[in-house]
């Protein structure tokens, strides 16, 4: 089965100017992205979608295939679904058909390959639609996480049967991570969203659940890569 990655990256940042490009241990951060696709064995090869001409510099120099995204699917309000959408037409068309798409969003830098494979692994198998990688998380919609009421007093998002006054006694909770989404190009061409199918997942450690948004995030990405190993590729 012939397996493509995907990076989509815009070049109008507005939390963090220019961070997809923005040095990190060394190297572009969008080259983090790019270099554990092609050290992968399963992976047939790596297009990076942008509309940025900086950003299509680094990634050809990193030898992935650039699809230019049109403007409008560049903005802070377009969703990215309608860009996985037109980078699968686009690639079909000039590349032929294939049979499992992968972003690696260049914004969560520290990933296992071995994770981003059993992703790929999952879908081959049919065990979901998509695969998301998630991460266990300390805060719980049963235990201490609110949504405000329309009086202005507040309330768990999600009320328990049982009274619940310890954390570990709380269903257990996951954060979504934008490490890997995986799934095939008929789930993208037909559906509009993760959720309208089945989603399987692949669960990460929490040193890994590192979105880039701000320069906090940066300098946590800095501080975790000096703490997991600058070489995730390498890692099982």
């Amino acid at each position: 089965m012939k397996t493509f990655a995907f990076v989509f990256a815009r070049g109008g940042s507005k939390g963090l100017p220019g961070k997809n490009i923005k040095p990190l241990a060394g190297k572009p951060l969008l080259a983090h992205a790019i270099e554990l696709a092609k050290a992968s064995s399963v992976i047939d090869g790596v297009f990076v979608s942008t509309d940025d001409a900086g950003i299509a510099d680094v990634a050809h120099q990193h030898g992935a295939i650039v699809i230019e995204r049109p403007d409008a699917l560049a903005t802070d309000t377009s969703p990215e679904w309608l860009s996985w959408r037109h980078a699968v037409e686009w690639v079909s068309k000039h590349y032929g058909a294939f049979d499992i798409f992968v972003s690696l969003p260049a914004t969560s830098p520290i990933r296992r390959i071995g994770d981003v494979e059993a992703s790929i692994e999952r879908i081959k198998n049919k065990d979901g639609d998509i695969c998301i990688s998630i991460a266990k998380t300390h805060r719980n919609p049963f235990f201490n996480v609110v949504k405000l009421r329309e009086d202005g007093l507040v309330e768990l998002m999600n009320t328990p049967d049982e009274i619940i006054t310890r954390r570990q006694d709380a269903p257990q909770a996951f954060d979504i991570v934008t490490s890997f989404y995986t799934t095939t190009p008929d789930y993208i061409l037909t559906q509009s969203g993760i959720f309208q199918g089945r989603v399987s997942h692949v669960e990460i450690p929490k040193s890994h659940a590192v979105d880039i948004d701000d320069i906090y995030d940066f300098k946590l990405a800095e501080i975790m890569i000096e703490e997991v190993g600058f070489e995730c590729a390498a890692k099982k």
